[in-house]
């Protein structure tokens, strides 16, 4: 239990990736050009779904609303890092520390419920084609993503209170380029075991049950695939399929990593580097991989880029 006489820190100090400054404006310069793609490429593809009829469907809902996410949780943390990376004192408020845990939390737990309702649609459609506009009615998709964001709230939300319910009696200085739960659990001077069983617990059920979700939605998609006669057509739906799988386990792969492991266990620095790829550099990616690849979206691109040429 926290003492009477405890007062919480006013700010954390985040170390960051180094303190040498040629590297440091090095590396400014490279995730200020990945953030700017990630914003641009994901605002880009959010403008076309809601633009253009022929985008009106479960697949590219659930694709733009990926796209929020990746927007979100990348600037819940990225502008922070970037004014860190030119600050001679890389400090961040008591508060703001939590806000930036929150979000962060809320957006990337919502971004695995999105993808596992993804993977559902992909299975519906290619699986069940008969019934899929019953499987992912309007009234489903709008289902799947409340229900992202309740649970990534919720979760969020337990997170934080019981992280920052902790007394920090030490150091304030956080080795890591935001506010993570892990190296703020190494900060405390108090018994996280708690914190730890419901990170392992709250993380694990989602992270797992839904990449359980997605393995087994390609996997069925994949042996009705194998069931195609047309190597042409065989080759066009394995090929979108294998992608997007690939880009998922990378996601997850992350993930699990960061976050299913006893603090024991943890290697801050190496945690930095990893935490880099799911915060940084896969929402930079996910438009690539999801939706810039088919012929769909690059048709309505085309045309929405003809018709604002012909306006002018």
């Amino acid at each position: 239990m926290l003492e009477s006489n405890y007062t919480p820190p006013t700010e954390f100090l985040l170390v960051g990736f180094t303190d040498y400054l040629p590297l440091r404006i090095t590396l400014f310069l490279i995730f200020l050009i990945v953030y700017l793609l990630t914003v641009v490429g994901n605002l880009g593809l959010i403008i076309l779904v809601n633009t253009n009829t022929s985008l009106q469907t479960p697949m590219y809902y659930f694709l733009s609303n990926l796209s929020f996410l990746d927007i979100s949780y990348s600037t819940a943390i990225t502008p922070k890092m970037l004014v860190n990376f030119l600050a001679s004192r890389k400090s961040i408020s008591y508060y703001g520390c939590a806000l930036q845990m929150f979000f962060f939390a809320c957006f990337a737990d919502a971004e695995c419920l999105i993808l596992a309702a993804m993977a559902y649609d992909r299975y519906s459609a290619i699986c069940n084609p008969l019934l899929y506009s019953t499987l992912v009615s309007k009234k489903v998709c709008v289902c799947f993503i409340v229900l992202a964001y309740c649970c990534g709230s919720f979760t969020s939300l337990v997170h934080v209170n019981l992280t920052f319910r902790l007394p920090f009696c030490g150091s304030n200085v956080v080795n890591h380029f935001f506010c993570d739960i892990p190296p703020l659990l190494a900060l405390s001077c108090a018994d996280t075991h708690i914190n730890e069983l419901l990170l392992f617990a709250l993380c694990g059920f989602i992270q797992t049950s839904t990449f359980v979700i997605i393995f087994i939605s390609y996997f069925c998609i994949l042996i009705t695939v194998l069931s195609i006669k047309s190597s042409g057509g065989r080759s066009k739906t394995f090929s979108t399929c294998a992608s997007h799988l690939v880009a998922v386990t990378l996601f997850y792969g992350t993930l699990l990593f960061m976050y299913l492991r006893p603090t024991t266990s943890y290697s801050l620095d190496t945690d930095k580097v990893v935490a880099v790829f799911y915060t940084v550099v896969f929402p930079m990616f996910n438009p690539i991989i999801y939706s810039f690849r088919n012929k769909d979206v690059k048709s309505a691109l085309k045309k929405l880029l003809e018709k604002d040429w012909s306006l002018k």
